[in-house]
């Protein structure tokens, strides 16, 4: 069975559909990234030339139109120009949309003979949070015609971050980040694609002058001055080192402006990084060889998956239960399910996924 396409590669597609002009009559794109279905916004908007953008570009919200009103734009031919586009944010609420003038406001369903047979001349992209309910004869319709681009952009899964950093430096900066450098952003600012762009923004202008950013250029940068990173915290425990992952705990509480705040990020990366070792360690379990396996993750930085092969190495498939239920007691901790202090929290997790 194929891989599901993730997200990146997602986005880079219709990307390419409107880079060539080889675009779908109809698009519908939904989901909970954000970040995607703005950049595509963005890069659809900008198909009409700006001087042709009075009489052939719409961008309407669904709860402010009708489906009569929407429908008539979209079946419109576009004025001294080639083309006219179409926007509608918040699809799904077009049948929420007042007619004021008494009109005749029609049903979001009437979209379902224009999908059949849509305008050669305009682009319709439909833009949501959710997907059409399935069992409704405008899902259906959207879903199964060829002639729609539907999409959904689902979060990026958190080992996914580094190879994004890596492409997103490469593609809007022409630029190359270090392994290592991709790793440490991903893990200061999370899977936010929204922030890890800006942030990424930030350091690409610091070394304006070099071809590469390094793992020293996020630090600085970043806003990282602290001696030691969850990073260095996960390498002593990999290594089973109880004292240097206790010292590196207790200086990173002691270094931070919240406690609390430093523990939640804590737990975060920690059930990250063993979700990705739980998975290699599964699929080993199944007989799956190392190349097999970083093909099934979708993982493209060898570099990065090496390290995670490397982490994975040092336990066991059995080992998973127990760290998952520490990880669970001090999130539960943290959230005021026990009267144990941070630095109390930190060190009994440390000492129970080390084992």
């Amino acid at each position: 069975m194929a891989r599901k396409p993730n997200s990146n590669q997602i986005y880079q597609q219709v990307v390419g559909e409107i880079n060539s002009g080889n675009l779908k009559p109809i698009y519908y794109l939904y989901g909970e990234e954000d970040f995607y279905l703005d950049q595509l916004l963005e890069r659809f908007s900008k198909i009409i030339p700006p001087e042709q953008k009075d009489f052939n570009f719409d961008l309407l919200y669904g709860q402010e139109v009708t489906p009569a009103q929407t429908l008539s734009i979209a079946r419109s031919f576009p004025m001294m120009a080639e083309r006219r586009v179409l926007i509608i944010r918040n699809f799904l609420q077009l049948s929420k949309g007042g007619s004021e003038d008494g009109s005749p406001a029609g049903h979001i369903n009437d979209f379902i003979s224009y999908i059949e047979q849509p305008n050669p001349s305009t682009i319709l992209v439909c833009f949501d949070t959710k997907k059409p309910a399935g069992n409704t004869n405008i899902g259906k319709a959207l879903k199964k015609d060829k002639k729609v681009g539907f999409h959904e952009f689902e979060r990026m899964a958190d080992y996914l971050i580094p190879d994004w950093v890596i492409d997103w430096v490469r593609s809007h900066h022409s630029k190359e980040i270090e392994p290592a450098a991709a790793q440490l952003l991903s893990q200061f600012v999370g899977n936010n694609l929204q922030l890890l762009s800006t942030e990424i923004d930030k350091v690409c202008t610091f070394v304006d002058t070099s071809d590469t950013v390094s793992e020293a250029d996020v630090k600085k940068i970043i806003g990282s001055y602290r001696e030691f990173t969850a990073i260095e915290l996960k390498e002593a425990i990999v290594k089973r080192n109880l004292e240097q992952s206790l010292y590196i705990s207790e200086q990173m509480l002691q270094h931070t402006k919240s406690d609390t705040g430093e523990l939640i990020r804590l737990v975060g990366f920690f059930n990250s990084v063993f979700v990705n070792i739980w998975q290699i360690l599964r699929l080993s379990e199944k007989g799956f060889a190392k190349n097999q396996i970083q093909s099934e993750l979708g993982i493209g930085s060898s570099w990065y998956f090496n390290k995670l092969w490397e982490d994975a190495s040092s336990f066991r498939y059995s080992d998973m239960p127990g760290i998952f239920e520490a990880l669970l007691d001090a999130d539960r901790s943290i959230k005021g399910f026990s009267t144990l202090d941070s630095t109390s929290i930190l060190f009994f997790l440390v000492k129970r996924i080390i084992g």
